[in-house]
Formats: structure tokens, C-alpha cells, sequence
């Protein structure tokens, strides 16, 4: 069932190592670069019990609609109203704060007859786990990537823990070795840890094809995160950074002995390969559709800034609108269509179309730098240059601010230096570049979005048009 705030902060109060800034932090929860993450989490935990549209009934208990293995249109329309009525009442875009990982899981639903395989335990410990997310309500991320180090060797041919690998069995489970980036990590719940694709050659069996769930309170774990943006500058001048900041770790996993019962698959190399082609099959909504708020924001800020310049009217600033209006709307567009297109999958699920919600993930993802471009040029060159709240709030540097940045008597001088500052922790600040360069690679690198249109984009439809259209004989389908 459905947990409160407080019940998740004292979940994470459980003397985990977290180091941050080369201090080892007693208590994320309270902590000025983790509380305000840490809170917004706690939030979401906390409208689930103001808001039925959050939730769901089964068994007579209520149930976090995000964890929901969704089986019809309506189960996808129902989680994407959720996670709008989330962003909407944080004020901003959260990312990994579980339903966007959970998806996930459940692809490997989908890969069941590949699991079973290897063992036919790993298939039933996916479904143990998908149906614990279900019930308990665990905040669940996901652990990325390794350090990889040289990616022209072998990983037998170098430091072999800069890909988590396992290093011996017990009658207990398995002992592993490594490390992850992974958001979040330090104040969630588990992780579901995910394979990188390895220099593998013909192998079938590899120590490093491995995949399963860590508690994130076990023995062995350290968490080093990197330095955070909240607290750094004043929460009036840096609006976003200082309540959205999602904390990236490097997850040091120094001999974890993980369970059995919590392996998911683990020395199949062709399990591995099929599991990560396929990871994002349902878990590419959730991260598009935060674009799409992101797009919102962009526009926002920059229709609210012309506004108050007078420049709304003009033939160029309508066009630029309506550049940032396109985007929005073609990121939309992928989303409706794919759930409107969704289909059956293996694992018994409804499936979003994945060409359709691949090739929004790639129009979110690439044209996401221009948008912001555009959005800056909207915003004037005063989101760069404005001076800092202690300035506006200073007597005598005060009433010149007040006189300069006052527009009409709709527009005071205090307004305006809100927009202007919202505006450059958008798009200009030290966390506008961070969030930037995560949301290209936060589900893994442009040319594996691409690879992922690739192998799910219906070649033949083309392919029979023009073979009839030009004539061409039927040996040329092979």
C-alpha cells in the first residue's frame, strides 16, 4: 500500500555510506544538498494520499498508479495524468523518482523465455519483484552505466572491476564487485542493476552479463556522490537548483553478496544483450513525456518575458513561439500516438508503439539544444546579467533597480527579477547545462536512440511501396 513522507525518510535513515563534497553525510534526509530532493520525493509519497488520481484500488488497498504494470490505454492515460499532476504541484520537472525506472522491470516480462533459458527461477524472481514494487510502494531507481574504463580492451584485460562483474558464489547468492552511476541512489529505496554491454566477442557466458535488485541499505555499498547545486547560491536567485537537483552517485559496490531470490539473470550473455535492446520499451514514456513539461517551461519563460517587454506582437518573436510550440507539440504527438498505436507484448502488458515513442525520445533529445537556444533569445540578454536578489533587497543599490527593471505599473521591478531569474537557472545556469547534458544521456547515448528507431521502424512498408511503384521483380525481396 501506499506510504507517507515520513515512513520514506525514515527508510533512508538506515546508516547507509554516503560521502559528498569529501564529507560523509549522517542523515541525507536533513542534508542541504539532499533535503530539498529528498522532500520532493516525500511530497509525491504525501499526494498520493490527498489525490485518488495517484492511486489505485486492488484488494481492498490502495496502490501508487506509477507502479501499475499497465494493461490498456487507459492504465497509460491514467499514469501520464499522475505524473502531470506531480509536476504540477512540484513546480518543475523530477525525473527519477520511480515510475520512470519501474518501466524497466518490466520489460524483462517481455524476455521471460530468454530468462528461462538460464534458470527458470529468474523469470519468477522479475515477477516476485514487479509485484513488490506493486504493493510496497519502494522508491525504485535504476543503476546505468560503469566506469567502463578502456573500451578497446576486454574487461578480463584490464582492472576487472571497472565493469561490476561477479566475483564467487555462495549458497546464499552472488558477490559482486564494481560500480554504477546511478541518480538518485543515495535516497532511494532499491535499484534495479542493469548489464552494460561488454567487449563480450563469441562468449556466451560472462561474469559481467548480470542483472538484479540491491537494497540500498546493504552492507558493502558506498555511495560517492557528485557535489550538489542546492545551497550552493540563494534560492531566490536559483530557483530550480535549489529544489530539483537530483543528486548523481557513483555507487561503489565493494563484495555485496546479493540473494538469490533477488537475481534477475546473471552470466547470459544473450540475455544481457536482449535485455538492454529492450529496456526502454515502457520506460522511454515517462522520461519524453518530462520533456514535454520541459518544453512548457521553456515556453512559459519566454512568452511571460515578452510579454512584459512588449514584443509579443512582433512577426519574429511569433515565429520563434512558435518554433518552441512545435517541439512541445511534436513530443506530445509521439506520446498520444504511441499509446493510441500500443499493442500486446510478450509479457502480456500493453506496449507503447516503440517506433513511435523512440523517434519522440530522439526529437525530445536532439532538437532539445536548439529549443533551449531559442528560448534564451526570447528571455534577452538580461537573464545573463541581471544583479542578485541581495542587490534588489539593499537600500541604496535597491531604488535604482527598482527604477530600471520596474516596466509599467502591471511589471514591478520584483516580478521581473523572478521571471529573469527563473529564466537563467532554466536555461543559463551551472544546473541548465547539467540538466542538459542528462537528458541527452540519461537513457543512454544519441546513437543508441537511434539504434533503438532503427531496429523498431517498419522498413518493409517502404520498401513494398517503392518495389511497385518503380516496377521492380519480386526476386529483389530475397
Amino acid at each position: 500500500m501506499i506510504r507517507t513522507g515520513d515512513e520514506y525518510r525514515e527508510s533512508i535513515r538506515d546508516g547507509r555510506e554516503v560521502w559528498i563534497n569529501g564529507e560523509r553525510v549522517t542523515d541525507v534526509t536533513t542534508h542541504p544538498m539532499f533535503k530539498p530532493i529528498v522532500d520532493v520525493r516525500a511530497r509525491i509519497y504525501d499526494l498520493q494520499h490527498e489525490n485518488d488520481l495517484l492511486t489505485y484500488e486492488e484488494n481492498g488497498e490502495r496502490n501508487a498508479i506509477s507502479y501499475k504494470p499497465p494493461r490498456t490505454q487507459a492504465d497509460w492515460q491514467a499514469k501520464r495524468a499522475a505524473t502531470d499532476i506531480v509536476l504540477d504541484d512540484a513546480g518543475g520537472v523530477v525525473t527519477r523518482v520511480g515510475d520512470e525506472t519501474i518501466g524497466e522491470m518490466w520489460s524483462l516480462l517481455d524476455g521471460q523465455d530468454v530468462l528461462n533459458q538460464i534458470d527458470p527461477t529468474y523469470a519468477e524472481n522479475v515477477r516476485r519483484h514487479i509485484e513488490r514494487a506493486c504493493y510496497a510502494d519502494p522508491f525504485h531507481v535504476s543503476a546505468n552505466t560503469d566506469p567502463k574504463g578502456d573500451r578497446s580492451k576486454r574487461p578480463q584485460d584490464q582492472d576487472p572491476d571497472m565493469l561490476l562483474h561477479v566475483v564467487r558464489e555462495t549458497d546464499h547468492g552472488i558477490v559482486v564487485r564494481g560500480a554504477k552511476y546511478e541518480t538518485a541512489a543515495a535516497y532511494s529505496n532499491q535499484a534495479f542493476v542493469k548489464p552494460t554491454i561488454a567487449n563480450w566477442g563469441d562468449d556466451k557466458l560472462s561474469d559481467y552479463a548480470l542483472g538484479f535488485i540491491v537494497e540500498m541499505g546493504q552492507r558493502g555499498l558506498k555511495y560517492i556522490c557528485r557535489t550538489g547545486f542546492a545551497g550552493r547560491a540563494s534560492a531566490e536567485d536559483y530557483p530550480l537548483s535549489n529544489r530539483f537537483d537530483e543528486v548523481d552517485t557513483l555507487v561503489i559496490f565493494d563484495d555485496v553478496e546479493i540473494p538469490w531470490e533477488n537475481v534477475l539473470f546473471y552470466r547470459h550473455t544473450a540475455a544481457a544483450t536482449f535485455i538492454r535492446a529492450t529496456l526502454h520499451r515502457y520506460s522511454a514514456f515517462a522520461f519524453v513525456q518530462r520533456m514535454q513539461k520541459y518544453a512548457d517551461m521553456m515556453i512559459g519563460t519566454a512568452l511571460w518575458n515578452v510579454r512584459q517587454t512588449g514584443l509579443e506582437r512582433q512577426q519574429a518573436v511569433q515565429e520563434k513561439l512558435a518554433q518552441l510550440a512545435c517541439y512541445r507539440e511534436g513530443i506530445n504527438a509521439h506520446l498520444t500516438a504511441s499509446i493510441a498505436a500500443a499493442k500486446e507484448s510478450p509479457g502480456g502488458l500493453l506496449m507503447p508503439d516503440p517506433s513511435l515513442l523512440y523517434t519522440g525520445r530522439v526529437l525530445a533529445c536532439t532538437q532539445l539544444p536548439a529549443m533551449m537556444h531559442i528560448a534564451r533569445e526570447l528571455c534577452g540578454g538580461q537573464i545573463c546579467i541581471t544583479p542578485d536578489v541581495a542587490s534588489f533587497r539593499e537600500p541604496e543599490t535597491g531604488k535604482w533597480l527598482e527604477k530600471y527593471y520596474s516596466i509599467n505599473d502591471n511589471w514591478a521591478a520584483e516580478d521581473r527579477r523572478r521571471l529573469l531569474a527563473y529564466g537563467r537557472d532554466l536555461l543559463n545556469s551551472d544546473y541548465a547545462g547539467h540538466r542538459l547534458t542528462f537528458q541527452l544521456f540519461a537513457q543512454s547515448p544519441p546513437f543508441a536512440h537511434l539504434g533503438a528507431v532503427y531496429r523498431n521502424f517498419d522498413w518493409d512498408q517502404a520498401l513494398s511501396f517503392v518495389k511497385d511503384s518503380a516496377g521492380l521483380s519480386d526476386e529483389v525481396l530475397g
